[in-house]
């Protein structure tokens, strides 16, 4: 019985952990797994900034170039860095040991994270790195604290800071208002992320835009035949509510006799 306790213990302790990290206010992304476009510039992202240290191990460059509509050539020159063939799976050439060396862990393959994570884990988490000189690789992240990871977008976005501003107030979701004036009420928060102007090459509009288109490739990645699925399984609902129309009458007319 004590056994059977503890496993239903250990079997819960993960769901409590999910939530509290999901407690953060997380940025919504809609993001349009039809758009080839930015699934090229997401997948261009990916191989530029990702690929030095995450692979996508069960994901192939053939399949990618097929699916996004990219030629092999051109995929093989400005996506593949490591001498591998268009059929060979996109690996690093990283080693795992090196990999704990250098940050303490092995960084995790990326091709199910946005399976894992979710669409908005992933927008927050890549727009939350700011400066922290405390850490070894001299960035920290909101969503993820004191996360081992390098801030490698940071010469796109800029240099990000967290500090003190004045921010509306809101209580359920919902922005206050002073009953007599009818001003907003504001409150000094000290987890606000600002970026310094001019500190990098895209503007804030554009660097979200691409951190989207981003998401959009490794939510393709971690589900390359959900457009498929989802236009199949549109024709079996289709084709099981006409089938149960002939199915009723048929019963119908089998039982109209029994009493």
């Amino acid at each position: 019985m004590k056994k059977l306790i503890a496993v239903m213990i250990l079997a819960v302790l993960p769901a409590f952990s999910f939530a509290a990290e999901h407690s953060l206010v997380l940025d919504k992304v809609d993001i349009d797994l039809s758009d080839k476009a930015a699934m090229q510039d997401g997948a261009r992202t990916f191989a530029n900034y990702c690929m030095g240290c995450h692979s996508a191990k069960f994901q192939r460059y053939e399949r990618v170039a097929d699916d996004l509509g990219i030629p092999h050539e051109l995929m093989l020159e400005k996506m593949v860095f490591t001498g591998a063939k268009i059929g060979d799976h996109m690996t690093i050439g990283m080693q795992v040991n090196d990999a704990k060396a250098w940050f303490g862990a092995a960084p995790p393959d990326l091709t199910l994270v946005a399976r894992v994570r979710g669409d908005d884990w992933l927008y927050s988490y890549l727009r939350s790195f700011y400066a922290d000189p405390s850490r070894p690789f001299g960035s920290n992240n909101k969503v993820f604290p004191n996360v081992g990871m390098p801030n490698v977008l940071v010469g796109l976005q800029g240099n990000q800071v967290i500090g003190c501003k004045q921010v509306q107030t809101e209580v359920d979701g919902k922005r206050q208002f002073d009953p007599l004036t009818g001003s907003p009420l504001t409150h000094e928060a000290c987890d606000q992320l600002t970026i310094e102007p001019n500190s990098g090459t895209l503007t804030p509009e554009q660097f979200d835009e691409k951190v989207k288109n981003l998401v959009t490739f490794l939510a393709y990645s971690a589900n390359p035949v959900k457009l498929e699925s989802q236009r199949i399984g549109t024709y079996v609902l289709l084709f099981l509510a006409f089938f149960f129309v002939f199915a009723y009458l048929l019963k119908r007319e089998y039982w109209k006799d029994v009493h």
